[in-house]
């Protein structure tokens, strides 16, 4: 491993913004192009937003974040201890949600696959979600 870094933060959607600048900020020593960053960006914004909206959508709680980089990936990791996901292949289908009462579209996972190279969730009810992505940085 090359470098990490880790946050943990409270369940408040205050804070998606700032772990997107956290994370750009520590991702910007890879040398990556603006579209590389913007769709790294883009995926931590969504898997952030899933955490605060569905794991903890009645109560507050705690969101870990770790990102690695090797070489010319990187890898992000959004933990959560929330209510967890009851069929994780369900949910990664698009526009899935389990509320479709709710405002969300149901397309988080797929925008999270789109942006990055590979997409990992591991789930268990009642104690909570990974989600880990990867990304290759092309070397300029």
């Amino acid at each position: 491993m090359d470098n990490y870094m880790k946050l943990e933060i409270p369940s408040k959607s205050s804070n998606e913004s700032f772990v997107r600048a956290a994370i750009s900020a520590f991702a910007v020593q890879m040398d990556m192009t603006v579209e590389e960053m913007a769709d790294i960006k883009t995926a931590v914004s969504e898997a952030v937003t899933n955490a605060i909206v569905h794991a903890y959508s009645d109560i507050k709680g705690v969101i870990n974040i770790m990102c690695r980089i090797f070489e010319n990936e990187i890898e992000i990791r959004v933990e959560d201890f929330g209510k967890g996901i009851s069929d994780v292949d369900k949910a990664m289908q698009p526009l899935y949600t389990e509320n479709p009462d709710g405002e969300r579209s149901g397309m988080g996972f797929t925008v999270m696959q789109t942006f990055m190279d590979s997409l990992e969730v591991k789930s268990v009810i009642g104690e909570g979600t990974v989600v880990t992505m990867r990304k290759r940085i092309e070397v300029l």
